[in-house]
């Protein structure tokens, strides 16, 4: 039985052209639903870990480990492959929530996931190559993932997104945070559908840092010049929200009937509507919303 069979994924994804009040006639706007893909593997984390994951069961990998925040949406997804998996799973949790457990950490636990609450100074030495090999020391037959499941094969696993869509766009506008889906979806645009060009939108201050961790993630990033990154948008931070953005969530989910959250998704469309506005894009010109799920996210 295939991983997509195993975890019933339900994948492609559909796109759904949608005219929400602000929307002038000047542009085309659609939205790829991989919120749609599951329940719980939703979105960008399922592409993301979709090859991670082929390769581990392949390999009959035994134990994963990799990072994440207290409400981190890839350590949902993971922790819920695992548990599906027969994988046993730790997670490396920024700050210490053990008196104050988020719905997130709750379903970990429920799904056996060894749990590791480290300060946020050791949770910094994250990429760093020491701390890594002390990690490979102390759990010495796991596969470690980074942060956000950003890595190579998580690219190829983003790319697909680009040959299941049904036309071509002028534009693709996805949120940042660790670089992955955005990296991927630029390498995905390059080989099928050169036209296009890649927004971000950063849901965090990282001016000049999500550049970055974008550009690691391409091979011969100088060669890509096909996306943008507007840090506009962020609203004082990750996870940081403000009333008006709350409220434009549940606006947008009484004219769409489409979910959003403040976190990430909620963030790009408010970035999206503003740029209209603004008359960023040009005339007629086709929009893709990149819908990359994470609605667990927003259970605080």
């Amino acid at each position: 039985m295939q991983l997509t069979e195993k975890l019933t994924i339900n994948t492609p994804s559909s796109v759904q052209v949608i005219t929400p009040d602000w929307v002038n006639n000047k542009i085309q706007l659609s939205i790829k639903r991989d919120d749609q893909i599951h329940s719980i593997i939703s979105g960008n984390k399922w592409r993301k870990l979709h090859y991670t994951l082929d390769q581990a069961v392949t390999q009959k990998t035994k134990h994963i480990v990799s990072f994440g925040g207290g409400f981190s949406n890839h350590l949902h997804a993971l922790g819920y492959c695992c548990h599906q998996l027969n994988i046993q799973f730790t997670a490396i949790v920024r700050g210490d929530y053990s008196k104050n457990l988020s719905p997130m950490l709750q379903d970990l636990l429920d799904w056996k996931t060894d749990v590791q609450y480290v300060d946020r100074v050791t949770y910094k030495k994250r990429t760093n190559i020491e701390y890594i090999q002390q990690l490979q020391k102390q759990y010495p037959h796991a596969l470690l993932i980074p942060e956000g499941g950003s890595q190579q094969q998580a690219l190829h696993g983003v790319a697909n997104i680009i040959t299941e869509l049904p036309q071509t766009y002028d534009y693709i506008i996805a949120p940042v945070a660790s670089g992955g889906t955005l990296a991927g979806l630029i390498k995905g645009v390059s080989t099928y559908s050169p036209t296009t060009q890649v927004l971000g939108i950063g849901v965090l201050k990282g001016q000049g840092y999500l550049e970055e961790l974008v550009a690691s993630l391409l091979p011969n990033s100088q060669a890509f010049n096909n996306w943008h990154i507007n840090h506009d948008f962020h609203f004082g931070g990750y996870a940081k929200s403000t009333t008006e953005l709350n409220e434009f969530c549940g606006d947008f989910l009484k004219q769409t009937h489409i979910p959003i959250e403040p976190v990430y998704s909620g963030k790009l469309i408010f970035a999206l509507k503003r740029l209209i506005f603004e008359e960023f894009f040009p005339a007629n010109a086709k929009v893709l919303i990149l819908h990359t799920g994470g609605l667990q996210g927003a259970r605080s």
